[in-house]
Formats: structure tokens, C-alpha cells, sequence
């Protein structure tokens, strides 16, 4: 715990704060002769130790103080004063004298860790040393240093205490091969009492100037950053503390002080071994003129300390104060102000110093424990409920898989109340990922793609118009024609079949040729029902690919629309584990089983045509009539002649005889061709009939039936839920173990700001009541 100031040798060679050549030996008599006293815990405080702080500072520490004990420390930056400065500065003794808590001494030892002093008031007096471990240590450390507690009776155990505290942070004897020279762990020493202030200091380790065998530049490192962390902190006070054995141009942490607190607003300097300046000299004006202010402007100002002297280790505190008041009463000392000398009068400052700082920073400090606090709970939000237990990790995945089933069945039905299904977006596709959500528009949107494929590319031959076709038919086949020609090579429809374009003659001779391969027994001039079959089979040949296609598509858009809901109901550990156990495997099954609907209607479609649909013999009946009607129109039209009536008008008439005669010539003679009509114009009736059946059952008993009205029922629904073993429920359910600790530590810090702020709240009450009564 002790400085380097007392042994260890600083940047400019030195060995100790005292040189017997420097020093003239008659100063360590002590002041008046007093014997040392003895150091005992509730002895060492005394009534100057009261100047620290007034009765208004005690009550705003008593806040801080109690924020600390809630455990705030490690949460938000608490105010408290830290005394740094170079190796051999005599930090340690600074602390020391303002504190009044003898701090032990020993041969080449320097403070290698943050060493926190606290002092607390209370009715008991205790002194009890702890271990806050570094965050960085492994966990099996961090637990083994934070059981490290110890109680002393007497300050004259705290060196055995420190040292044991030393070994358990793994440093063992400086300069030693196999350890390591400094720690990032905190040492805190509280120490209460009814006459003790209310007060937190902090004891950093020394700045390195220069490596050597036991300080190496990791360890210079290392402090560099420990000590800039600390005075980073915007409510830390900085006591910067400089050697007057050295130039203080060289010393370094005055650097820092300026670069981190460049107004000087929070930084007080602390100069101390005035005793080793040469009476008379300019180095000695040089350091006056530093402790009035004169050269490095800090807005608290300087302030000059003189601590023992080697021989004086064992002077008690009020004999180290005669002897410091003594000093001071001398030479160009005695020219400078009271109050910027000495450690009563340091006291005195530090104690306004403390109290402007702390009531400017409370203000600030609760309003960051409320945002942390708001963040906090926001952060536990996130992570979803606690999930440590089996029914609570099932009562979880209910809540989820409600949710999930209410969105499901409200897609399906084409409701989109809910904010899930949010805005839409007209320049996307309907079936995009951005409108993936609104599902059952995504479906109908492709069941109309599938039919309209169907309409397009279901047929294997485009057959030009004849004289048996409506005309309404033959429009839309020119516009189906065009409508086709226009298709962008992207869409996915340009991988489907394109129907090869036949005249009506050479879809006669197709069907001609088919027949002469299907004969049977049938008479000249008719055609057997296999005929027929195999005409439809061929023309319908493309369906099974449009259709197997159109599954894929709807397939693929219920997996999205599903990821999409799962996304929004769950947090990311159960999407993956709930995709394993039960979304892939329902959504495979949904899949093949509309394949298998699929292969049976394929099934039907290869079985031998049959229809019972009026539609059917009707579009027969009119084909035909359509059929003679112009084979009539075209016959009236070659029989017609004319003759002048008695009023020499020119009369048009049909002759009977050429009628006749042009109906015979219109008559097919040739038996295979008659056949070949016929039968053309019954499977392009029937090829009709079929197709709107196909389209309608591959949209109600495929898509609908196997991959759409199912998904609330087989997406983690509820009975699934209470289905699932509790090796299943753990396997989703159970919180990761950095979710588990990420828990633990966002409800403790929780815990610990709310607390907080419940001792803010009844602090700063009583503190408000007791000014407005002065």
C-alpha cells in the first residue's frame, strides 16, 4: 500500500523522499518531543480529521455514500477523490496525512494496485480489507477473490493483511522471474467509525517514467491506462501530486491531467518534499510560484504538503502536523498563504472543493441512473421471460405459439388488423419478401399466376382457328397468343413449355395420324373412345410440369410467410430449435402431401375422359352447328343467282339444284379425315371442360387442403405445444448460458439502480428538508 515514495527509486535516480545529505538530522526529533502513539483503529482520528467535511458536505456524502453501499459503484460513475502522480511522488503519504490512517512501509514498495480507501460513519468501528477483481479474470478468479475478506483489530495487521491480498491477486515479490509486477484488481480498505467522514479515496499505482527487469512496458502500460480510466471519470476529483525533488516540467502525469482535464476544473496539485529544495535557490522560487498558481493554472489551485522524513516514520499524526507547521513557518514558506499550505488547511479546502463538486454533479448523476435504469429494463425486455424451469420455459413457448397461431389463422383469412402485417409495398411484387406478410393475398395472387399459366402454356399444340370456332374463342386465342409473345424472359413462366402453333388442317392431320395408330374395330367414318384419350393425354402433357411448379412456388412462399411470423413472435435462440423440431418437418409433410393430392389428380387426368358437365355436350352441340351453319352459309352463297323480276329489278335466289349439289361437294368423302374432325373438336371440348375442373382442384384440394388451411393447426400450435416432451420444450425453450448470466447481470444491475434511486430519492428528501429549516 505504501508509495514508492519512501523507498523505491524515481525517474531522476533517486532512491528515497529523504536523503541525510539533504536533510539536516536536528528535524528528526520530533516536534517538542512527543512520543509516537500507539496505532489503534479508533485513535488515529483526530478532531482535525473533522475540518474534512462540514455538516452540509457530510449530509450530500451520506448520499453518495449510501449509493455506494447499494452496490452503484460498478454501475454508474460515482463521485470520489483519487490522488495519482509519478513513481516516488509520495502519493501514499499525501493520502496518508489527509486521511490519518498510518499505511504501512516497507523496503522497494510502491503501490501496484488501485488501493480504495472508504470511509464510512457509523456507530461500530471496523476495518475490514476486500478484493474487487478485475472484470477480465476469469470467472473461477473473479469468484475466488471476491470471497477474499478480511477484519483487522489494529492498523499494525494491515501490512500482513495488504501483503496476503497481494498474493492472492498473483503478484508476488517485485522484480521476481515468475510473477507479475502489477494488478488491475482494486484493494478496499473500509474503515468506519462515529467520528469518520464520509469520504472515498483512491490510491493509483505511480506512472512509470522508465522500464526495468521487475517494471516492464506492459506494466507501464498497464498503469497508464488504469490511471487515465479513473481520471476520466467527470465526477472523480484529481489529486495530481508532483515531487519538488523533481522537475516537475518532467513529471508526467501533468500531461495527462492537462489532456484529460484541460480546463483544470477538476484537477487539484498536491506538491509535496518541499524539504529537499535548497533554501534560497531558484528552483526553490520556481516551486513557490507553482503553489501560488503562477505557472500551471489549476481552477482548485496547488497546495504544498511536507510529509516525514525517513526518521520520522514514527512520529504519530499530530506530531507529523507540528513538525509539517513548523516547516512551513519558515523561509519564503512563511511569505505563503495559510490555506495553501499544510495538511489542516488542505483538509479545509478539499472539504469546499468536495462539496461545490458534489452538489454540481448530483443532478447529473441521478439523471444518468434513470436512463441506465430505462435501458436497462428495455435490455431485460428484449431477452424475453426468465426461462429457467420447465414450466416456465413451456409457459414461454405457449405465449409464442398463441401469437403465432393468431397470425397464421388471421393471414389465412385474408384479415390484416394486426400491426404484424404492417404497410404494404406497391412498387414490390405482390409475392415479395416485402409483401410476404399479407399471405392470403400472396396466394391468391399465385393460384391467378397458375391458372393463367394454365391458360397459356397448358396445351401442347395452339391450334389455329377453324370454321366450327367461336368467335369469342378465336379472339381470346390471339390475344393469349400475344399476351405470350410479351412475357419478360425473367418470370419464371419462361421456363414452362410454349405450345407449337398448328393450323386447323394440320391439327387434322396430327388427330389423323393418331387415329391411323389407335384403330380398332370401329366403323369407317368413326373413331373409338381411345382415341380421344390419347389426343387429351398429349395435349394436356404440360400440366403436370406447371402444376409441380406452382406447388413449389406456393411451398416456398408459406416457408417465407412462416420465417416471417416466427421472426416476429420469437426471440432468435427458439427459431432455429423450433425449425428443427417442428416448422421443417411440417412444412416437408404439407409439401408431400400435396404431391401426393397433386399425383392423384394426375392419376384421374390419365384415366379414360369422362364428364357429366352439361358444358361439355353443349359445347359439342354448338361446334357442330357452328360447323354446318357454314357449311350451309358457304353453300347458299355458290348456289345463289339472279333474275329480273316485271318491275326489271335484279331479285337474288338459291338454286335448289346448285344447293345440292354444292352441300354434296362440301360433304368430306374421305372417312379418316371426317373422323379426324370430329374427333379434333370433341377433345378441344372436353380439353376445356377439363381444364378450368384441373385448375379449380389444384387450387382448392392442393394448395388450399395441404399447404395453406393447415398452417395454424401444424406451425407450433398450441396443442403442439403441450405435446412436446420436456427434453423437447428444454431443447427450444432453455436460455442459452450467456443468455443466463447476460439475465442475471441486466436484473442485477436493475436491482441495484433501483435501489438506487429509492436512496437518491429519501437521501435528497431529507437533505432538501434540512436546508429549507436553516
Amino acid at each position: 500500500m505504501s508509495d514508492s515514495s519512501d523507498s523505491t527509486s524515481s525517474s531522476s535516480g533517486d532512491s528515497s523522499d529523504y536523503d541525510s545529505s539533504d536533510y539536516d538530522s536536528s528535524d528528526c526529533d520530533g516536534a517538542d518531543g512527543i512520543v509516537p502513539m500507539s496505532i489503534d483503529p479508533d485513535a488515529v482520528t483526530t478532531g482535525s480529521l473533522q475540518a474534512l467535511q462540514s455538516a452540509d458536505e457530510r449530509k450530500v456524502m451520506d448520499i453518495v455514500d449510501k449509493l455506494r453501499r447499494t452496490g452503484l459503484s460498478g454501475v454508474v460513475e460515482l463521485p470520489q477523490l483519487i490522488v495519482c502522480g509519478d513513481q516516488s511522488s509520495g502519493k501514499s503519504s499525501v493520502l496518508e496525512a489527509i486521511t490519518e490512517i498510518p499505511f504501512p512501509r516497507k523496503e522497494n514498495l510502491c503501490t501496484r494496485f488501485a488501493t480504495e480507501i472508504i470511509l464510512r460513519r457509523s456507530t461500530e468501528s471496523t476495518s475490514t480489507v476486500t478484493i474487487t477483481p478485475d472484470k477480465l479474470r476469469p470467472q473461477s478468479e473473479h469468484v475466488k477473490l471476491k470471497g477474499f475478506t478480511k477484519s483487522i483489530t489494529d492498523f499494525s495487521q494491515l501490512p500482513d493483511v495488504i501483503e496476503e491480498a497481494t498474493l492472492a491477486m498473483g503478484l508476488g515479490a517485485v522484480g521476481g522471474t515468475n510473477s507479475r509486477a502489477f494488478s488491475r484488481d482494486v484493494l478496499s480498505i473500509e474503515i468506519t467509525g462515529p467520528n469518520r467522514p464520509q469520504l472515498t479515496l483512491v490510491d493509483l499505482p505511480g506512472l512509470i517514467h522508465a522500464t526495468n527487469k521487475a517494471q516492464t512496458g506492459a506494466d507501464k502500460k498497464l498503469i497508464l491506462k488504469l490511471v487515465n480510466q479513473y481520471m476520466k471519470n467527470p465526477r472523480t476529483i484529481i489529486l495530481a501530486v508532483v515531487s519538488a525533488k523533481n522537475d516537475y516540467a518532467n513529471q508526467i502525469i501533468l500531461d495527462h491531467c492537462r489532456k484529460i482535464d484541460k480546463q483544470g476544473r477538476r484537477t487539484m496539485g498536491i506538491i509535496t518534499k518541499p524539504d529537499f529544495l535548497r533554501e534560497g535557490t531558484d528552483n526553490e522560487l520556481s516551486w513557490i510560484e507553482l503553489a501560488q498558481n503562477k505557472d500551471i493554472y489549476l481552477e482548485s489551485g496547488w497546495h504544498m504538503l511536507k510529509n516525514r522524513a525517513d526518521c520520522q516514520m514514527d512520529f504519530s499524526f499530530e506530531q507529523r502536523n507540528q513538525d509539517e507547521d513548523l516547516f512551513f513557518s519558515q523561509g519564503r514558506y512563511a511569505d505563503l498563504p495559510r490555506e495553501c499550505v499544510g495538511i489542516s488547511s488542505l483538509r479545509e479546502r478539499l472539504s469546499k472543493v468536495l462539496l461545490t463538486h458534489l452538489i454540481k454533479e448530483l443532478p447529473s448523476l441521478k439523471a444518468e441512473m434513470v436512463d441506465k435504469l430505462q435501458a436497462t429494463v428495455v435490455e431485460i425486455e428484449k431477452l424475453g421471460e426468465k426461462r429457467n424451469t420447465i414450466p416456465e420455459q413451456r409457459m414461454a413457448l405457449m405465449r409464442i405459439s398463441m401469437k403465432m397461431n393468431d397470425i397464421l389463422k388471421s393471414a389465412a383469412k385474408g384479415h390484416y388488423e394486426s400491426e404484424f402485417f404492417g404497410p404494404i409495398s406497391t412498387d414490390a411484387n405482390v409475392d415479395s419478401t416485402e409483401n410476404i406478410r399479407r399471405f392470403r393475398a400472396v396466394i391468391q395472387h399465385l393460384n391467378m399466376a397458375f391458372a393463367n399459366d394454365m391458360r397459356l402454356r397448358g396445351h401442347k399444340f395452339a391450334i389455329g382457328a377453324g370454321p366450327s370456332d367461336d368467335k369469342k374463342d378465336i379472339e381470346e386465342d390471339a390475344k393469349a397468343a400475344k399476351e405470350l409473345a410479351g412475357q419478360k424472359g425473367g418470370d419464371t413462366s419462361s421456363f414452362l413449355p410454349v405450345p407449337k402453333h398448328l393450323t386447323r388442317n394440320e391439327a387434322v392431320g396430327w388427330v389423323k395420324k393418331t387415329l391411323e395408330r389407335s384403330r380398332g374395330f370401329e366403323l369407317p367414318g368413326t373413331f373409338q373412345p381411345m382415341l380421344i384419350s390419347q389426343l387429351f393425354w398429349e395435349q394436356s402433357g404440360p400440366w403436370e410440369q406447371i402444376a409441380y411448379q406452382h406447388i413449389a412456388k406456393v411451398a416456398q412462399a408459406c416457408k417465407d410467410f412462416v420465417a416471417a411470423v416466427l421472426g416476429a413472435t420469437a426471440p432468435a435462440e427458439f427459431q432455429e430449435p423450433l425449425n428443427n423440431i417442428n416448422i421443417d418437418k411440417a412444412l416437408s409433410n404439407s409439401l408431400a402431401d400435396a404431391k401426393t393430392e397433386l399425383n392423384k389428380l394426375l392419376q384421374d387426368k390419365a384415366r379414360h375422359p369422362s364428364t357429366y358437365n352439361h358444358y361439355f355436350t353443349t359445347t359439342i352441340q354448338q361446334t357442330r352447328q357452328r360447323k354446318y351453319q357454314s357449311m350451309n352459309k358457304a353453300a347458299s352463297t355458290a348456289s345463289q343467282g339472279t333474275y329480273i323480276n316485271r318491275f326489271s329489278e335484279h331479285v337474288a335466289y338459291v338454286d335448289p339444284g346448285l344447293l345440292v349439289e354444292q352441300m354434296n361437294k362440301a360433304l368430306e368423302a374421305d372417312m379418316d379425315v371426317f373422323s379426324s374432325q370430329e374427333a379434333l373438336d370433341t377433345e378441344r371440348a372436353y380439353y376445356k371442360d377439363e381444364l378450368k375442373y384441373f385448375v379449380n382442384a389444384v387450387a382448392k384440394a392442393v394448395i388450399e387442403r395441404h399447404l395453406v388451411a393447415p398452417l395454424p393447426d401444424i406451425i407450433v400450435s398450441p396443442l403442439a405445444v403441450t405435446k412436446m416432451t420436456d427434453k423437447q420444450i428444454e431443447s427450444v425453450a432453455a436460455e442459452p448460458p450467456q443468455v443466463t448470466q447476460q439475465r442475471a447481470h441486466l436484473e442485477w444491475k436493475r436491482a441495484m439502480l433501483e435501489k438506487g434511486m429509492d436512496t437518491f430519492r429519501v437521501a435528497t428528501g431529507g437533505l432538501k428538508r434540512k436546508r429549507e429549516s436553516v
